[in-house]
């Protein structure tokens, strides 16, 4: 347990004055105090704060303007540390929060909605409390009109919740699709980007929801074509790439013919170029492992992207992280290197398997770039060994 301060205890006390006004007051120091202070927000958990900012948040007798910075104060704990997090989950902060949703008041609505994105996003929080009551995706969906910011949080919400077959179904029979469609035409890149993700998770594996998403207009644009255009260049990375993934998920699951000219001209390129060292490499992570699921059951998609920008050839440089370190003067850069070394080897050794599984001559330019790269570790490795003896 941390150090509990005098200080952090008086920001408690003030929460059980009997003064209306001097509660809101001391809800509001409150939220100063802990913005960017993670032992202020450990240590005003301890002290029991939660119960009582649920309490208050929950009072009929509170007026908005309370309730809504003690859904904001309660946010604000929510992006410390994960045991934060867990705190907050076993104080029922998920309930509360999806009650206050039921008031009119769109301001504290938003609020209650970014602390709710908040722990769901977080990794310990358990993504079945989304569904336990049937009535709270319906009226998700219903509050998908009411502002840009309830697009916002209320889309990521569902692409971080949707994590099985059972979560894709219940988000599709309350109109999902018909819902969040029109959103990726918003003005608003945020709102844009999360429905985007939203359609990636309800695409994936599921035949359904991607005949479904086939058929789709947008604003009289085929959906398919909406995503086209987000993989265009001049389009943030995250949004090309998750725009493929949903192209490739919609493929994969038969909605879309593999020889289409939306697969080979548009989502097989994007992908490539989402392994080239130019990219990030989480982003070359992802492209390599998206681009070896499109293209595995499909022997004529293996030879496009064998012949498509070098990419055999690219993806050797998969194999060169992490860097030197006496190269590396920058400790956090060799940290990065480390924790995604792996991850760009494994994603390497799936897109050379999927791309070799059926064509003999890809198999032989797959063989002869792993010898190009694994050999001279070997020779190197035999004359240290002789030079030993």
């Amino acid at each position: 347990m941390q150090e509990v301060t005098a200080t952090s205890r008086h920001y408690v006390d003030r929460l059980f004055d009997p003064d209306p006004q001097k509660v809101l007051q001391g809800v509001i120091d409150m939220k100063n105090a802990v913005i960017g202070n993670n032992k202020q927000k450990a240590n005003l958990i301890v002290l029991g704060a939660v119960p009582r900012l649920l309490y208050l948040l929950q009072q009929g007798s509170s007026s908005p303007e309370l309730r809504t910075e003690c859904a904001v104060v309660l946010g604000s704990l929510a992006m410390g540390t994960e045991n934060n997090i867990k705190s907050l989950v076993d104080c029922h902060i998920i309930p509360a929060l999806l009650q206050g949703l039921l008031y009119p008041d769109l301001i504290f609505i938003e609020a209650c909605l970014r602390c709710l994105r908040t722990v769901f996003i977080s990794p310990v929080t358990p993504v079945q409390l989304l569904y336990t009551d049937p009535t709270v995706i319906p009226h998700l969906m219903s509050l998908l009109s009411r502002s840009q910011r309830t697009q916002e949080y209320i889309t990521q919400i569902f692409s971080h919740c949707c994590k099985t077959p059972e979560h894709q179904t219940v988000l599709f029979n309350y109109g999902a699709i018909q819902n969040i469609a029109p959103l990726l035409i918003s003005p608003s890149y945020k709102v844009r980007m999360q429905a985007l993700k939203c359609f990636s998770v309800l695409a994936y594996e599921n035949t359904q929801v991607s005949m479904t998403l086939v058929n789709v207009l947008v604003d009289g644009e085929l959906l398919s074509q909406v995503f086209v255009r987000m993989m265009q260049r001049d389009q943030p990375i995250e949004m090309q790439l998750t725009a493929a993934k949903c192209l490739t998920y919609m493929c994969r699951a038969g909605a879309i013919r593999t020889d289409d000219s939306c697969i080979v001209l548009k989502t097989l390129p994007c992908l490539v170029r989402m392994c080239s060292k130019e990219r990030l490499l989480e982003e070359r992570v992802e492209g390599a492992e998206t681009l070896a699921y499109l293209m595995e059951p499909d022997v004529e998609l293996q030879r496009i992207a064998s012949t498509t920008d070098h990419l055999v050839a690219m993806l050797a440089d998969y194999f060169k992280y992490p860097s030197s370190v006496s190269a590396i003067t920058d400790i956090k850069r060799l940290d990065h290197d480390l924790k995604h070394a792996h991850e760009l080897r494994q994603a390497a050794f799936k897109l050379y398997a999927s791309l070799g599984s059926n064509d003999e001559d890809i198999r032989k330019k797959v063989t002869f770039s792993c010898v190009c790269i694994f050999v001279p570790v070997h020779v190197c490795a035999a004359r240290a060994q002789g030079a030993s003896h």
